[in-house]
């Protein structure tokens, strides 16, 4: 009896079925931090909503798209090696790439169906280039995987939608289940070891043929948390990962897509890992291959800011609180170091070369504690002669008294805006205390 609780305790069943991620392949997955998601499907010369036009709508609307829309699709600019570059640079340490979305296009090369990339004018296999491209820079894998089918169902005179028909779930329509696993074990075998898979959609008997075929694998949605476009209030229960786009659609819309500031971006990452979470974040390339120029800043600039603030995003977890105002904090797997994220509302808070002084109330140091400022050394500041840029720290009851430089120069015009990190050692976090003040009843103490 004891055994077979173990057995259900490390995720499988008392028939060995394996039923949940390997708790050593989440932890690892935890430490990665930071992913790109890539959405790209056979409808982005449209520049609408990535499949989701195809539901409810007319048969003459689902045909039209089902014969007429492969033969736009050729990217002659398309290159994986640059967008493999861009992640890298960007920091990002995982890559999440639609393999196939709801519409039920293959973006793969399969024998399940003819509605795939290979029978498109480029005619080439743009997930085995993804995957090799990204897995040469030494990124993680991911593919996206929907188990609704929109070109299954009209094929299979069954109604379009998702949730609303028990046609709809791969459970109660064997026929789906049966397409579904033939094309996950195409995709889990035919590119090498896939490290992160993401089911968007129902995946009773999918994800456990999944892990029949690699139990290494990581399931992210379908087992895990993965708020969509929003963040929790608090940090969560580990693991979870939160997916955005930098605009306003996951795939490349031409008009009225508004993107994010690289300053934002870099607030959430900072505020995700925090809270526990990983941070996945989306590009959506252009018809013709490319990464838009728009997004492309955007990574850049975060591309910047890591290159220097790094180490406060990996291989972290949550302190005991885990903010303060103005601040985010993280804190080191082994508790040697705590990481603070100074959030600065514009270039002018705490402009460069400026000293400031802070009081972090919830850290606790010692005589022992250091405090240094990711990327810079703490000792000249560009130009100034006699100019002390040291960082000075003390510690007492009310918390940890920091004055320090912001003098790594990023800018021209030193008008960087992005938040600066603080390296705190021999310090911890302050435990959460519950307020224990009475308040009189007395006529008058109100």
């Amino acid at each position: 009896m004891k055994k077979i609780f173990l057995f259900l305790l490390l995720g499988f069943t008392a028939i060995g079925q394996q039923t949940a991620n390997k708790p050593d392949r989440v932890n690892w997955f935890q430490d990665l931090g930071f992913g790109m998601f890539i959405h790209w499907n056979v409808d982005v010369s449209l520049g609408a909503v990535i499949s989701h036009s195809m539901a409810g709508a007319s048969d003459e609307y689902v045909n039209k798209y089902i014969k007429e829309l492969p033969s736009y699709f050729n990217p002659e600019q398309f290159k994986p090696k640059d967008w493999a570059k861009l992640a890298k640079l960007a920091g990002m340490k995982y890559v999440v790439f639609t393999a196939k979305h709801h519409a039920g296009f293959a973006m793969f090369n399969t024998k399940t169906t003819t509605f795939n990339v290979m029978n498109t004018p480029f005619k080439r296999d743009v997930t085995k280039e993804i995957v090799e491209a990204f897995r040469a820079e030494g990124i993680a894998v991911g593919l996206y995987f929907s188990p609704d089918d929109f070109y299954y169902l009209h094929t299979h005179k069954q109604p379009i939608g998702r949730a609303q028909d028990p046609a709809h779930y791969p459970k109660t329509n064997p026929g789906l289940m049966e397409y579904d696993k033939a094309q996950l074990k195409e995709l889990l075998t035919q590119y090498g070891k896939i490290d992160i898979l993401f089911i968007d959609g129902p995946g009773d008997g999918l994800r456990e043929h999944a892990w029949s075929i690699n139990p290494d694998l990581v399931i992210t949605r379908d087992a895990m948390k993965t708020p969509e476009q929003t963040t929790p209030n608090a940090a969560l229960p580990r693991p979870w990962e939160a997916c955005y786009t930098m605009g306003t659609d996951w795939q490349y819309k031409p008009t009225n897509d508004p993107q994010k500031s690289g300053t934002t971006v870099i607030n959430m990452l900072a505020e995700i890992r925090a809270k526990g979470g990983n941070f996945l974040l989306n590009v959506g390339p252009k018809p013709n291959g490319e990464i838009q120029i728009e997004q492309e800043a955007i990574l850049g600039e975060i591309a910047l800011w890591n290159f220097a603030y790094s180490e406060a995003i990996y291989a972290v977890k949550p302190m005991p609180i885990i903010k303060e105002e103005g601040v985010w904090y993280t804190q080191s797997n082994d508790e040697k170091y705590i990481y603070a994220f100074i959030l600065r509302a514009s270039p002018d808070d705490w402009k460069y070369g400026e000293r400031k002084n802070f009081v972090l109330s919830n850290i606790l140091g010692n005589e022992k504690t250091t405090v240094e400022t990711l990327g810079y050394k703490g000792e000249l500041v560009e130009y100034k002669q006699d100019f002390d840029a040291k960082t000075y720290v003390t510690a007492s009851p009310l918390g940890l008294t920091i004055s320090a430089v912001n003098g790594q120069r990023f800018y021209t015009n030193n008008k960087w805006p992005n938040a600066v990190v603080l390296k705190i050692a021999n310090a911890k976090g302050r435990l959460p205390q519950a307020d224990k003040t009475k308040q009189s009843s007395m006529d008058g103490a109100k």
